[in-house]
């Protein structure tokens, strides 16, 4: 379910801290109810992802073709990633989030770990298009319980950046985010969190 930005922006996270110049694009209640302990399962299942195995055909030909026109178009290039066109928010981190564990990497998308505290993930990636942040947070349900929320933070690279963000939008809503929420809900239910798990990997 998608929720207003203030779901996100009320609550005390320490990304505000690093991405001050970045917009806030989307938030989603995740359906991934759990206990209190349960963050680090989310964590983990989310690294383990990938674009190609979306339960919507719409959805993974949308990902194929952008990631054809990435290739075409050289908008993926390692000259355009996080440490070579733009830094990696780890340089922006406090000392207490610099001294702490990143997170987990991924399997195979390309985004990398920022910070990882006991409810709150944070990865990026960037491309010739964006500096991008999914934000991944551990909140109270409301009815006893806990679940997950994610929240997607962007910066445009230029005028391209934005007018790119302003034409996906339509299909981020529509075609994309909902078979993805239905994807980590079956995910979630054929392999539920069992008991309190290790924190996730400290850095490389």
């Amino acid at each position: 379910m998608r929720l207003p930005n203030t779901a996100h922006t009320s609550r005390p996270w320490r990304i505000h801290e690093i991405t001050p110049d970045f917009r806030l694009y989307d938030v989603w209640a995740l359906p991934t109810p759990g206990g209190p302990a349960d963050f680090p399962h989310l964590v983990r299942q989310t690294t383990k992802g990938d674009t190609s195995d979306n339960p919507s055909r719409i959805a993974r030909v949308l990902f194929e073709i952008r990631w054809k026109l990435g290739r075409l178009f050289g908008w993926d290039k390692a000259d355009a990633g996080v440490g070579s066109r733009v830094a990696t928010l780890r340089d922006r981190l406090p000392d207490d989030l610099r001294d702490g564990p990143f997170g987990p990497e991924f399997d195979r998308l390309p985004f990398r770990s920022v910070f990882l505290t006991d409810d709150e993930w944070a990865s990026e990636i960037s491309n010739r298009t964006m500096h991008g942040v999914m934000h991944m947070s551990w909140v109270p349900d409301g009815k006893g319980g806990y679940r997950g929320q994610l929240a997607v933070l962007v910066k445009p690279n230029g005028l391209f950046g934005k007018a790119y963000m302003a034409a996906i939008g339509p299909f981020r809503h529509l075609l994309v985010y909902p078979p993805l929420m239905r994807g980590i809900a079956a995910e979630w239910r054929a392999d539920p969190p069992r008991g309190a798990e290790p924190a996730a990997s400290d850095r490389p």
